[in-house]
């Protein structure tokens, strides 16, 4: 094995619950601290479609990302959210914690629920703006 060898660990980020504006204000911060598959500018964006055939008038909006975490971060401040984020994060252990404590350093965050395997966890979050 070479020693040199770099080690990635991904965790999928996935936004729901919540206005565009707001999910572009936490993929920035995370874009801050990590690398992603997604350019710094690439805003989340509504899509429209035909519904003349769809029989439910709601419709759920996600938007997701993949960000690299095993480099080296800035520590992000305190941001500011519209309204509360539903976040589901998915990965290595280590590398949900890693992400887990940098939302962390922004946004006040309550653990929703959390599903664990042998070596990969999903944690559902919810993110909200630190009061004062």
């Amino acid at each position: 094995m070479n020693s040199t060898q770099e080690y990635t660990t991904p965790v999928a980020v996935t936004l729901s619950g919540c206005a565009k504006e707001d999910a572009h204000t936490v993929f920035r911060l995370l874009h801050q601290s990590f690398a992603s598959d997604r350019e710094d500018e690439d805003a989340p964006q509504y899509t429209t479609h035909d519904t003349s055939h769809d029989t439910s008038a709601a419709h759920t909006t996600v938007w997701t990302s993949t960000f690299e975490v095993s480099g080296s971060h800035a520590k992000p401040g305190p941001v500011r959210l519209t309204a509360p984020v539903k976040v589901d994060l998915q990965g290595t252990y280590w590398g949900v914690d890693r992400l887990t404590e940098t939302l962390g350093d922004a946004f006040a965050v309550r653990e929703q629920g959390m599903a664990a395997g042998d070596q990969e966890k999903d944690v559902q979050l919810l993110l909200e703006s630190r009061s004062g």
